[in-house]
């Protein structure tokens, strides 16, 4: 990797590195080759096996594999009785737009501005959006940092709300030393990529009531066997499951985890290592209740003095340099769709703030110390042009 550097200096091209990179190894081609060699491909008894398996890893009683995040969002707000004319307090600061099953529901999806610190949702501002039309409360664990969990189930037994954890960045994060995917009455997990455990697509819903279990399970699709009867087609499905194929890679992921997430600690300790002397940036922020975090990307935050053009400024100068970065990410309420249902920029001071200044950086098992140093670099060079001495907060 050193001579590769010293050819960078030499003008000549660096590896192009990605923004994620799964970690597969001859576990997972195995366990999915043994699925091509079976007579069955479509969902069977290896999704099931992955539904067990990822139950017993949360500490839920039911898990239920779905397409993704988004649809098993979907069909959980579905399970739990919400639709039209309903509302539902959710955050609109997420890199994976997740909370687009909210309106898909029927729903109104009602904005709540964040913490400042964590990304997550502030119980203090979402108290202020309940109405008498709302129906729940969707905290999601923003980049792996888990929600104030303790403070939003209070608030959600205060008023009678249905608690659902978006749990799609932050597998095997904590809080208070319970993993997450705990904390709400239906918690939703996404397992495309960037997520740490990748099978392609896909994603699970985890609950401990056998109702909504079931209720998931009767939209999400029907047996082959199941079609024909007048009882079960009582609630049309979404068809809405996923292979065996897939889940093979999920089960042998799963099995990894630990190994996974262990990796990604160590590049996360190199990122560390290089960004504190950039003082130009604010290096992700741990809570005190949060146990354990697993980032889904590196996330840095530019200093004040620093504009969004400047930070989109940055992320071009990167991908000059062959470096995948993203912005991180453009609020919800400031997509095209919320602006039909009223909301408009300086609505959620704290989320565009963050927006406006955070950018994802390279986070996979794959970066060594060489390809790390060159991203943080890159970086700081990119932010001389743009307004270098900017005060971190």
């Amino acid at each position: 990797m050193a001579a590769e550097m010293e050819a960078v200096d030499d003008g000549d091209a660096l590896d192009a590195i990605p923004l994620s990179d799964p970690d597969i190894t001859a576990a997972e081609l195995d366990a999915v080759a043994a699925v091509m060699r079976s007579p069955r491909l479509s969902a069977g008894g290896v999704v099931e096996e992955f539904e067990t398996a990822f139950a017993q890893y949360v500490g839920r009683r039911y898990a239920v594999a779905v397409p993704s995040g988004t649809l098993g969002l979907l069909m959980a707000l579905d399970a739990h009785g919400i639709g039209g004319g309903d509302e539902v307090v959710v955050s609109p600061h997420s890199f994976r737009e997740t909370a687009h099953a909210v309106s898909l529901s029927g729903a109104r999806p009602v904005f709540a501005d964040i913490d400042y610190w964590a990304g997550t949702l502030s119980p203090e501002k979402a108290a202020a959006r309940i109405t008498s039309r709302t129906r729940a409360l969707i905290g999601g664990n923003s980049n792996g940092h888990p929600a104030d969990w303790t403070a939003l189930r209070s608030l959600a037994a205060e008023h009678g709300l249905i608690l659902i954890e978006d749990s799609t960045e932050a597998i095997g994060s904590r809080h208070r030393g319970a993993l997450v995917g705990t904390f709400g009455d239906t918690a939703v997990f996404d397992f495309s990529q960037p997520s740490p455990l990748t099978c392609g697509e896909g994603g699970m819903v985890v609950t401990d009531d056998v109702d909504i279990a079931m209720a998931l399970r009767r939209r999400r699709s029907h047996r082959p066997q199941e079609r024909t009867s007048v009882v079960i087609g009582a609630t049309p499905p979404y068809q809405a499951g996923i292979s065996d194929l897939a889940a093979a890679l999920g089960l042998a992921q799963l099995r990894r985890l630990d190994e996974i997430l262990e990796r990604r600690r160590r590049v996360q300790h190199l990122y560390f290592k290089h960004v504190r002397s950039f003082e130009g940036i604010k290096d992700p922020y741990i809570g005190p209740d949060a146990t354990e975090v697993n980032w889904l990307f590196y996330l840095v935050q530019l200093g004040t003095r620093f504009s969004r053009s400047s930070r989109d400024a940055i992320i071009e100068d990167l991908r000059l340099e062959q470096v995948e970065a993203v912005a991180y990410s453009h609020p919800l309420h400031l997509q095209r769709h919320y602006f039909d249902l009223g909301y408009r920029r300086g609505d959620f001071f704290v989320t565009e703030k963050v927006a406006d200044r955070a950018v994802a950086l390279p986070f996979h098992a794959h970066l060594d110390e060489d390809r790390i140093a060159f991203i943080v670099a890159t970086m700081k060079d990119a932010s001389i042009n743009v307004g270098a001495g900017a005060a971190i907060y």
